[in-house]
């Protein structure tokens, strides 16, 4: 019944002017990111419907089209298709200057000659033709679909056994690669060719309109590579010779170039709209220096959180996957020099990526030398950037402190909002277990184990006024790599409006501070130090606020967080106060 139909359609398409008068148009029903699945997904188009074709358009994607027909021709095979729900509802008219090379049917290049179409010819002679949408429309001619006949074959199953036999056992596996990339074959690449492979081949020859004989033919198998390979197309893939990484290496140079050598990386950068970049990576060391690099490239913004990876004596390999990013690291340890290479590609391209990524793997080779640790000296310096490459860096930091022995941190509830992982210490996971919002106080537990050198020890008296009091924090995000104290005074035990769980303080202090224990001279906690901005308003300079001890004491045991409480009122020095609060603050860290 669906042939009829389509065969009605045509019938009635015989209207409009002379397609050499205006711009070849085509009806786009799909675009697939890999032409595997292009080619799986037109095979199904074809069985139902005539003029089905593919073509690629950039970036990896392949389109799926039907056509070529005049612009009006087109818009009328849109709308019925559509009514008849044979296409999906966003399928739209493209233009031939959309389209790049043609992949279905299998050597056809309609961009450059749209006459050949199994169809209708754009350039053919116009006919009337009634409208669709009048009532009395004439029962059209059923005219029979024509089944296209298959190519014919370059050589004789004898002629194209005896080629085949001439193939390597790498090129024997290369087909039997692409046939498992075209999705008709399953078995193990071992270069033989049994009854597995021969299915696998006939399925091909008849999926491409060759005959099903299950030996490929010099052509077919030309062919059979050449769809396998179109994926790298423009990708400009080279071996290169990097003397001074001492690397020898296939690279995409028709999308990256060689930018500078920051050691122990040599960075190849994007130079076109492929958002992709490869780092070379040379330097000598041993495993500690193997696993030092591991680490630090996991701070690296260029390297998603999220992905496999393992770390050996003498190899590692780090995969870090976002919505946008893909990056792969791999680095081998041998004979005192580490040498590797990072691949980061746009997310979603993913078939081209795959393949980008083996044949780096592949050709990966060590030639004599390292990357001189001196060069690239004269670059751009920055506690942000490690060798060329920014760390990723937290949405915002803020300050906290050790309440007991298991970790658990008290902290302003600013630092935890939206954020898709909390660290403390930027080592260690942490969760939110309970939180006040009226009072900006939040608790947070560790996800894993943690053993704090020191926790809090509340004060349970009453603090005297205008006496001595200092506060711990990250003044400055943990750029320091250690909190600080400001010192200060009491200035009064409640809030500006009598509010009873808040103290004032005579101190300034920074973003990075709030969050951070308030302590007196004996270090005992007086409360948990405030955001700069109460209610929509900025303090004055020196003038600060705190979470009373009380407060933060009531929150935790709502958490089901014990405490301890200190009567001591020893004053200390300085000195001796500064190692026992810092010893019980924490870097607060919230990360999108």
């Amino acid at each position: 019944m669906t042939r009829l139909l389509i065969s009605l359609v045509f019938s009635i398409l015989m209207f409009g002017t002379s397609a050499s008068a205006q711009q070849t148009s085509w009806v786009q029903v799909e675009a697939q990111p890999s032409l595997n699945r292009a080619q799986q997904s037109i095979r199904q188009y074809a069985a139902n419907l005539q003029d089905v074709n593919g073509f690629s358009i950039g970036a990896g994607w392949y389109a799926i089209a039907i056509g070529p027909f005049s612009s009006e021709e087109a818009q009328q095979v849109l709308q019925v298709y559509r009514a008849e729900r044979l296409i999906p509802r966003d399928s739209y008219i493209a233009l031939s200057s959309d389209y790049q090379q043609q992949f279905w049917p299998v050597g056809a290049n309609l961009l450059a000659n749209p006459a050949q179409s199994t169809g209708q010819s754009i350039g053919q002679e116009e006919t009337a033709q009634p409208d669709v949408a009048e009532a009395n429309v004439p029962e059209p001619q059923v005219q029979p679909v024509v089944e296209p006949d298959p190519e014919p074959a370059d050589e004789t199953p004898r002629e194209a056994r005896a080629s085949e036999r001439d193939l390597t056992r790498d090129q024997r596996a290369e087909l039997q690669i692409a046939l498992k990339w075209a999705g008709f074959y399953d078995g193990a690449i071992d270069a033989s060719y049994g009854r597995g492979t021969r299915a696998s081949m006939g399925a091909w020859q008849e999926a491409n309109l060759f005959e099903p004989s299950g030996i490929l033919t010099t052509k077919q198998r030309a062919v059979l590579l050449q769809q396998y390979n179109s994926v790298l197309d423009g990708m400009g893939l080279q071996l290169v010779q990097d003397t001074g990484a001492g690397i020898e290496i296939k690279l995409p140079m028709g999308v990256v170039k060689f930018e500078r050598y920051n050691p122990p990386f040599a960075h190849y950068t994007a130079t076109g709209d492929v958002d992709g970049r490869v780092l070379l990576i040379s330097q000598a060391g041993d495993a500690n220096t193997l696993g030092g690099l591991y680490d630090i490239m996991q701070t690296l913004d260029i390297v998603p959180e999220t992905g496999p990876r393992t770390l050996k004596n003498n190899a590692f390999t780090l995969i870090g996957e976002s919505a946008l990013t893909i990056s792969h690291t791999q680095a081998w340890l041998k004979d005192g020099e580490i040498k590797g290479f990072t691949l980061i590609w746009p997310a979603g391209d993913e078939e081209r990526r795959t393949r980008l990524l083996g044949e780096m793997q592949e050709s990966f080779q060590r030639i004599a030398g390292v990357l001189d640790p001196a060069a690239g000296s004269d670059a751009l310096q920055s506690i942000d950037l490690v060798s060329g490459l920014e760390i990723r860096k937290p949405k915002m930091t803020r300050s906290g402190f050790f309440v007991d022995r298991s970790g658990i941190v008290v902290t302003t509830t600013d630092v935890v909002q939206s954020c898709s992982r909390i660290t403390l210490e930027d080592n260690y996971e942490a969760e939110v277990a309970a939180s006040d919002a009226a009072l900006g106080i939040a608790v947070l537990r560790p996800t894993g184990r943690l053993s704090p050198m020191a926790v809090a020890a509340f004060q349970n008296g009453v603090p005297r006024l205008q006496s001595d009091i200092a506060v711990a924090g990250y003044s400055y995000g943990g750029v320091l790599g250690a909190p600080t104290l400001t010192f200060g005074r009491l200035a009064d035990v409640k809030g500006l409006n009598g509010e009873a769980d808040m103290k004032r303080l005579a101190l300034s202090v920074l973003d990075g501070d709030v969050g951070g224990p308030v302590v007196d001279a004996a270090g005992n906690v007086l409360g948990m130090l405030l955001p700069s901005i109460q209610n929509g308003r900025a303090l004055p300079e020196g003038v600060s606020f705190a979470a009373d001890a009380a407060a933060v004491q009531k929150v935790l045991e709502q958490a089901g967080v014990s405490t301890s409480d200190s009567a001591d009122s020893t004053h200390m020095a300085a000195e001796a106060l500064t190692r026992k609060v810092t010893k019980m603050t924490v870097l607060v860290s919230c990360w999108e």
